[in-house]
């Protein structure tokens, strides 16, 4: 098999790879490949996510002018208490938390709790306007839904849930509030029928997403590999080593780091030559690989004839087994070396 058939061959075996595979119609990922996917979004979608909470909270305001126009002087109090009570604060929280150094981190857990909320204050104005014959407001439900889909940075699930409590939040409220039942049933299917294209259409959306977030990690694997014996190149090493020695760090957790040398192997490569030599590595790093087989090891090529085997959180009896096979793996590949001594 050659070089690079060999790195195909790792690449195709990579989480990214297999989920590509299996596919994903219901939009989930195995476990870690999900919260790395998670973790980017937030990281990526986070600014264009505030810019469009800013045109929440200029929305709300512009609507809450435009209230008063429509409603005069039969707007019940309460609707501006709603309004900018409960909304518009809504609104400045979401983007407040963007802000905060951890932001990322918090606001993909917070936004799945505050977008209902928001859902059901622009309920209960559209419902306090019907009682008092004013039913255009029943637009901004439906501007509601479609920005709970698409700009405040839900993922399919998490939309199609809150815009679900929003629609029974909607007909239970409706019925119960006194305004004509045929007026919330019209526009509960209206609503009904807007959530169904709005989920739809975010269905494809995500679906695409997420086939961009394992191609691209499919294009970086391939990038971070050793030409010659497809293991992670020096480069891949340096990042990942910094990587988890910080996560140790945080969480308290042991790290051990191998360095694997193969001895003579410059008098090895002038006495068989340059195409044993690279033969020799293969099989050297193809026995590294075999050895350390725990999802969290990693191995590198480090230099010419040197790698490394880094071992997130092992115990000692771990880490001397590991040593014992990678040394046994290698020896019975009994590579002759006229040189060695």
């Amino acid at each position: 098999m050659n070089p690079d058939e060999t790195q195909q061959l790792i690449v195709d075996e990579t989480p990214a790879a297999r989920q590509l595979r299996a596919g994903f119609t219901w939009l989930r990922f195995e476990r870690e490949l999900e919260r790395e996917f998670r973790r980017e979004q937030a990281s990526q979608r986070l600014p264009q996510i505030r810019l469009n909470l800013y045109l929440v909270a200029a929305l709300v305001v512009a609507f809450g002018g435009l209230n008063t126009l429509v409603l005069g002087s039969n707007a019940p109090p309460s609707i501006w208490a709603v309004q900018f009570g409960v909304l518009l604060p809504v609104a400045v929280a979401a983007i407040a938390v963007t802000h905060l150094p951890n932001g990322r981190r918090i606001y993909p857990r917070l936004a799945p709790l505050l977008v209902p909320v928001a859902g059901l204050a622009v309920i209960s104005i559209e419902l306090q306007a019907a009682k008092v014959g004013v039913h255009s407001l029943f637009a901004t439900v439906v501007l509601a839904s479609i920005f709970t889909y698409y700009l405040v940075g839900l993922l399919f699930y998490e939309a199609v849930r809150a815009n679900a409590l929003t629609w029974a939040a909607y007909v239970a409220f409706g019925l119960a509030s006194g305004v004509s039942d045929m007026h919330v049933v019209y526009n509960a299917l209206v609503l009904l029928f807007a959530n169904v294209v709005g989920a739809s259409v975010a269905y494809g959306l995500e679906t695409v997403l997420r086939a961009h977030f394992l191609e691209a990690r499919l294009l970086s694997e391939a990038a971070s590999r050793d030409g010659l014996t497809a293991l992670y190149n020096r480069r891949r090493f340096d990042e990942h080593l910094e990587r988890v020695w910080q996560q140790a760090q945080r969480d308290g957790t042991t790290l051990a780091l191998l360095l694997v040398d193969i001895d003579f192997f410059k008098r090895y490569n002038d006495r068989h030559g340059h195409q044993a030599g690279d033969e020799c590595l293969r099989s050297v790093a193809a026995a590294l690989q075999r050895a350390a087989r725990r999802p969290l090891d990693f191995v590198a090529r480090y230099g010419g004839e040197e790698f490394a085997v880094v071992l997130f959180d092992p115990s000692r009896e771990y880490v001397r087994d590991l040593s014992s096979r990678i040394h046994a793996g290698i020896a019975v590949l009994l590579i002759p070396h006229g040189e060695s001594v």
